[in-house]
């Protein structure tokens, strides 16, 4: 039986790792190891990591309960599939199966088992396959994926933006892919996770080009 681990697995509070805060753990696989982010159980259940694949490690064929979704940070990750280069995204359904490794290495953001029950759509986005369009203000945003309340994208903000104030209904997750972004609460430089709960509210900006991914509307709500 996997033992209950509970990390950050209550969604009515703000959770954040930067940079400096982060420390690899192996994995019961050579060579892949995870930064553990939300984790509800040892090796089963909820869970958001980064994942380090060394060039030439492989995961042992496994089945996806709930579903996986990943964001190829750096490197290239593979299965028996494809290749997929970094700023690809991947949605493998629940109860899909798959082989993965990287034959030079890469990082992924990867979140495990939090698929909606009647969510079954198979994914995969390439960087050249992505679409950018105008966001609010000067931003420029990249959907990805977007389900009942759910969305996931990728936002490139200039130099100097500062965005509206605004309230999250449903959460908002953030990884900070390159630059620096605020808010009022603080700095989170490339490499940072931010989670803020439902009816949270920031004001973000940025001094320096940064691209975020950002997913809304996807967490534990009354």
């Amino acid at each position: 039986m996997n033992k209950n681990i509970d990390l950050n697995m209550d969604f009515s509070k703000t959770a954040y790792l930067l940079p400096t805060q982060q420390h690899w753990l192996k994995s019961p696989v050579n060579g892949v190891s995870r930064i553990p982010l939300e984790r509800e159980s040892a090796e089963s259940g909820h869970t958001t990591s980064f994942v380090s694949y060394q060039a030439g490690s492989f995961f042992p064929t496994h089945q996806h309960i709930q579903g996986e979704e990943i964001y190829v940070i750096d490197g290239v990750f593979s299965d028996e599939n494809g290749d997929y280069p970094a700023g690809s995204y991947i949605r493998n359904h629940a109860g899909s199966h798959h082989s993965p490794f990287s034959k030079q290495g890469c990082t992924l953001f990867v979140k495990l088992n939090q698929f909606q029950p009647d969510d079954h759509q198979q994914i995969v986005i390439k960087p050249e396959e992505q679409q950018w369009f105008d966001g609010i203000g000067n931003l420029k945003v990249c959907s990805l994926y977007s389900y009942n309340t759910e969305n996931t994208a990728l936002v490139w903000w200039p130099a100097n933006e500062v965005f509206q104030p605004h309230v999250h209904h449903g959460g908002e997750e953030i990884i900070v892919l390159k630059g620096i972004f605020f808010d009022e609460h603080g700095e989170y430089p490339a490499g940072s996770w931010i989670r803020n709960p439902h009816l949270s509210r920031h004001y973000p900006s940025v001094r320096e080009e940064t691209l975020i991914l950002v997913k809304v509307g996807h967490l534990k709500f009354s």
